[in-house]
């Protein structure tokens, strides 16, 4: 009997972890799709915005910075998680503060 609740332990821990990651990367999506949609506004590219968002991806990539792996979420597509770390970090401090207390919120820390 021990070793069955052991497993069941095991499993809900398991359980948990995958439906964090799985709410994490819903909220790190939020954070791309909202950036991506502030380049084209009012029918029209907004030029400042993309210029912060290139630079910012170039930025992830060159320093090699990725906020999925911060989280302990491993991309399978070499530098996607570099891309998408650049288009989140385009919005500034700010709000990478506001995701990431969001995120600590959500795993309970």
């Amino acid at each position: 009997m021990g070793r069955f609740k052991r497993t069941r332990i095991i499993i809900g821990g398991i359980f948990r972890e995958s439906i964090l990651i799985i709410i994490i990367v819903a909220v790190l999506i939020e954070a791309v799709w909202e950036n991506l949609k502030m380049v084209w506004q009012g029918g029209k590219l907004n030029w400042n915005q993309l210029g912060v968002l290139v630079l910012s991806v170039v930025i992830a990539l060159l320093t090699g910075i990725d906020v999925f792996s911060a989280f302990g979420i491993v991309m399978q597509v070499p530098y996607a998680s570099n891309i998408l770390t650049g288009i989140v970090a385009s919005r500034g401090a700010n709000f990478i503060h506001d995701l990431t207390k969001k995120i600590n919120s959500i795993k309970g820390e």
